[in-house]
C-alpha cells in the first residue's frame, strides 16, 4: 500500500517520471498481494523480495532515492541478535555500524539499514519513517540508542522529526513520529534540525476502526506541509541547532572520609566479614591436615578479637591512616600477621562516614572517592563543562569534584514533548470549593424532587 500510494503521487506531480518501486516482506501473504500489486500496475514484482528485514538484506549494495518505512513499534529482536550482532561487528562495512539498541526494540535497527541503502551522490536520498515516541530518548549517554542518534545527528542526516496525533493506527494508539532524514540538507538546513508539533491536526473519524480514532484532512495535511517547508519558528514549528540535542554525562564524585570507633558493635561486624570467618575455614582434602590449619585460624579469630577489644570504645580516630597505623602496631603486641585483605575487611567494617573526618588518599596520595555519594550530571554540549560545575555543583556541595574521564561520555535525545510543553495555570482552590458548592446544590434539589 505505502509503494503503491508513493508511486500515484511521484506520478500526479510529474506524469513523465519513470518510478521503479521496491519494497521487502517477512510475511508470505503480505508479499504475494504486493507481488500481485505490482503485476498489475506494470511493476517488475521481481523488485518485492521476501525476508526479514534485518537478518536477510535482500537489497545488498542497491541503493534508493526515496525510502519510507513504519516498522513495528517497541517489537523485539531477540531471535535476530546473533545474526545482527554478528553484522553490526563489521562496523559500517555491513548496515549497523552505528550500533546496536537494546534487543526489546529494534526501531532504529530498521532506521539503520535504510540509511545504508541511501544513494552517495550529488542528489543523495531521503527517508521519511514512523516510529513511536521511544527511539527519541531511550537509552543513556553511551547505550546503543544514544550512540545511534549521535552517529545520526553529527553526520547531520536528520532532518526533522513531525510529531501526530494520537489514535492514528489501527493496532495502537500510542503517539507517534515522522522522522525525516536525508544526506543532502539544503544550504539553510545545515546544522538543524526541525521539530513540528502536528498533534492537534487531525479530525475525529464518524467510526472507529479498531484503535484509529482519528484521521488528517487533506487541507491539515497541506498545513503541516507548509509548517514544514517553510522552515520557520514558530508556536508549532522549532528550529535548534544538531547540538542543542546532545550532552555530556559527568560523573561527580565527593571525597571518601571516614571515622573509626572500636566498640562492641564494630567488633560484631568484624566477625561477620567474610574474611575473619574465612580465618577458621580450610579447603585441604586432608582431614588431620584440615582440622590443624581450622584450629590454628580460630586461634587467630580469637586473638584478632581481643586485639579489637583492647582499642579504647569511646576514641574515635577521624584519620583511616591513624587507626590502621594503631592496628598495625597492635597486631604486632599481639603476634598476628594481618594480611592487606584482612585489614582492608576490618576498615570497611568499622569505619563510618564523617564530614568531620579526614579525606581518605590512597598509596599515592591520591583522593578516594566515595562511591555512595556518587552522582552524575547531565550538562549540554553547548555549555562549559566547567563553567556549570562552578555554577551548579559547587554552591551546593563544596567539596565535590568531576571525573574527567568522563568528559567524553556523550548523549544524545530528543525531548520532542518538552519543546511544544504549555503551562496551564492550576485553577483556586476557591474556584474548585465553588463548583464544589454548587454541584452539592444541584444533587441535593434532584434527590429532593425524586423524594417529593
Amino acid at each position: 500500500g505505502m509503494l503503491s500510494i508513493g508511486e500515484d503521487y511521484v506520478e500526479k506531480i510529474n506524469p513523465s517520471a519513470i518510478v521503479n518501486v521496491y519494497g521487502q516482506e517477512l510475511l508470505d501473504e503480505s508479499f504475494a498481494i504486493c507481488q500481485a500489486d505490482m503485476l498489475m500496475k506494470g511493476q517488475n514484482p521481481d523488485n518485492i523480495r521476501l525476508g526479514n528485514t534485518l537478518t536477510q538484506d535482500r537489497f545488498k549494495n542497491e541503493h534508493m532515492r526515496f525510502l519510507i518505512s513504519n516498522p513495528p513499534f517497541g517489537v523485539t529482536w531477540k531471535d535476530e541478535e546473533k545474526i545482527v550482532k554478528e553484522e553490526s561487528d563489521l562496523g559500517f562495512d555491513g548496515r549497523f555500524g552505528a550500533g546496536t539498541p537494546r534487543v526489546s526494540d529494534g526501531s532504529l535497527l530498521f532506521l539503520q539499514n535504510m540509511i545504508s541503502k541511501m544513494y552517495d551522490d550529488e542528489e543523495g536520498s531521503r527517508i521519511a519513517i514512523i516510529f513511536n515516541g521511544s527511539p527519541l530518548f531511550t537509552g543513556d549517554a553511551g547505550s546503543g540508542e544514544s550512540n545511534i542518534r549521535k552517529w545520526i545527528i553529527e553526520n547531520d542526516l536528520l532532518e526533522g522529526i513531525i510529531g501526530l496525533p494520537t489514535d492514528m493506527f489501527y493496532n495502537t494508539g500510542i503517539a507517534t513520529y515522522i522522522w525525516v532524514l536525508t544526506n543532502r540538507k539544503e544550504e539553510k538546513r545545515k546544522g538543524k534540525i526541525q521539530l513540528v508539533n502536528a498533534t492537534n491536526y487531525y479530525q475525529n473519524m464518524r467510526k472507529s476502526l479498531g484503535n484509529k480514532r482519528k484521521e488528517i484532512t487533506e487541507e491539515q495535511i497541506q498545513e503541516i506541509k507548509e509548517l514544514y517547508v517553510n522552515f520557520e519558528e514558530n508556536e508549532n514549528s522549532k528550529i535548534f541547532d544538531n547540538e542543542d540535542f546532545g550532552y555530556r554525562k559527568i560523573t561527580i564524585d565527593r571525597p571518601l572520609k571516614l571515622s573509626f570507633v572500636v566498640n562492641n558493635e564494630a567488633i560484631e561486624n568484624v566477625k561477620n566479614t567474610t574474611q575473619f570467618i574465612n580465618l577458621a575455614v580450610s579447603k585441604k582434602k586432608d582431614e588431620q591436615v584440615k582440622a590443624e590449619e581450622e584450629r590454628l585460624g580460630r586461634e587467630k579469630q580469637e586473638k584478632l578479637v581481643k586485639l579489637l577489644e583492647s582499642f579504647d570504645s569511646e576514641k574515635q580516630y577521624l584519620s583511616r591512616d591513624e587507626f590502621v597505623k594503631e592496628l598495625k602496631a597492635k597486631s604486632k603486641e599481639f603476634g598476628i600477621t594481618l594480611a592487606a585483605g584482612l585489614i582492608k575487611a576490618i576498615v570497611g567494617a568499622i569505619g563510618e562516614r564523617n564530614e568531620n573526618a579526614e579525606v581518605c588518599r590512597d598509596s599515592k596520595g591520591n583522593v578516594e572517592s566515595d562511591s555512595t555519594l556518587r552522582d552524575t550530571e547531565s550538562i549540554v554540549l553547548k555549555d562549559d563543562v566547567y563553567e556549570y560545575f562552578e555554577k551548579e555543583v559547587k554552591p551546593h556541595v563544596s567539596d565535590a569534584y568531576m571525573d574527567e574521564s568522563t568528559f567524553g561520555n556523550v548523549g544524545y535525545e530528543i525531548p520532542f514533548t518538552r519543546h511544544f510543553y504549555k503551562y496551564e495555570e492550576l485553577r483556586t482552590f476557591a474556584d474548585i470549593m465553588k463548583e464544589v458548592e454548587e454541584l452539592e446544590s444541584e444533587i441535593a434539589l434532584e434527590i429532593r424532587k425524586v423524594l417529593g
